[in-house]
């Protein structure tokens, strides 16, 4: 009688790396939940260098939340499939008495997006303008010391980067053309109590800091103290509310004046650049702005978007999220205040486009659904997208 092979319920390690390599990083927390094993493999390194040869990268969100000076890393993704069971006889009983009521108001359908936490250890305290999403790393400029790190978002990991040369009281961080552009304020030497503009650009090919340090113009009206900052036209912008703003062209190593009204709806934090355009976002209303006029105008369209918080500084955060519109925003708690204490974060998805005609802009929502439950005192630090 012929021996029965037993098939090994195992699979290689490198057959499994491959598998998972094919699949949307959306649902590495299902697969995350099947095994320790499965949890161990999707860490490993040798899984995104799959991806990359497959040409299997995608964009990928991430959400740092600060709470009692506590800094905790969010992704997106699609949460798990709920268990399914059989329908006994009382349960199709139930049914169909349901049926011979009334139709009620159909329930909003659940996008199936969710934010998981990410477990990242000791995360560095970094605000929002030194955080700088660069391919799959973030790096996390601190204020008020020279301290780079830098977190891996495939192996969720932070590592050291090399120190600023200067130690900045206050900064913020763009990326342009494979380097990091800082513009911050520092105390000149020897005096305490003076602030000076100070510049600095970090190459993060070769991980150097630029050694010769670029003349930030001290005497425009302009200071980076609290300054914002961000890059459209291939060019470097610091923006301050209320006074002239400047832009760097690092084509040719010089600084030009630009008209304060860019920067007068920056100061919220409530901004991002998608496609070489800047939106933003104030008193429940979202626009982007259109440098040939040096004018803000609303975003058309937005069908089915839900009313987002419109008091002044609201916790509404937006990035590019592979050329469309992230939003996320925390739930306006001062008209619904839950008695446990807690608030939900809501995201949507934006497909933009722009019109031929009149050169508008409209917003498509794809989706929108509440992802996150958190504390009041939780508040949303900033959203970047990486390629993972």
């Amino acid at each position: 009688m012929p021996v029965q092979s037993t098939p090994n319920p195992w699979l290689p390690d490198d057959l499994l790396l491959l598998c998972f390599a094919c699949v949307s990083r959306l649902n590495y927390l299902t697969l995350s939940l099947v095994s320790k094993r499965f949890r161990s493999l999707l860490a490993s390194p040798v899984l995104y260098k799959n991806r990359s040869l497959l040409g299997r990268t995608e964009t990928c969100l991430y959400v740092l939340f600060e709470s009692s000076s506590r800094y905790d890393w969010y992704t997106l993704c699609l949460k798990p499939n709920e268990t399914l069971t059989c329908d006994t006889s009382e349960d199709k009983k139930k049914k169909k008495k349901k049926k011979k009521k009334k139709k009620k108001k159909k329930k909003k359908k659940s996008s199936g997006y969710v934010l998981a936490r990410v477990p990242i250890p000791s995360s560095p305290r970094v605000r929002f303008p030194g955080l700088v999403a660069v391919g799959s790393n973030i790096y996390g400029i601190e204020e008020g010391s020279s301290n780079v790190s830098i977190l891996d978002c495939r192996s969720q990991t932070w590592c050291e980067a090399p120190s600023l040369p200067v130690k900045l009281s206050s900064l913020s961080a763009s990326f342009l053309d494979g380097k990091i552009y800082v513009a911050g304020s520092s105390y000149k030497d020897g005096d305490s109590g003076s602030l000076k503009n100070t510049f600095e650009v970090f190459d993060t090919k070769t991980q150097i800091w630029d050694p010769e340090s670029i003349d930030p113009c001290s005497e425009i009206q302009c200071k980076f103290i609290n300054s914002r900052s961000t890059c459209i036209d291939g060019k470097f912008h610091v923006m301050q509310y209320g006074v002239e703003g400047v832009v760097y062209n690092s084509k040719e190593s010089g600084w030009d004046l630009i008209g304060p009204q860019m920067g007068n709806y920056m100061i919220w934090y409530s901004y991002c650049v998608i496609e070489n355009v800047m939106y933003f976002f104030l008193y429940g209303v979202l626009s982007w702005y259109d440098t040939e006029v040096s004018k803000w105008i609303s975003l058309k369209g937005l069908d089915g978007l839900p009313k987002l918080p419109s008091f002044f500084g609201a916790p509404v955060r937006l990035s590019d999220y592979g050329g469309k519109m992230v939003v996320l925003w925390k739930e306006n708690h001062y008209k619904l205040r839950r008695s446990d204490g807690h608030g939900k974060i809501w995201c949507a998805e934006i497909a933009l486009e722009r019109r031929q005609k009149g050169g508008e802009i409209w917003g498509n929502v794809e989706w929108f659904d509440h992802v996150l439950t958190v504390p009041q005192s939780c508040s949303l630090v900033k959203v970047l997208a990486v390629t993972v």
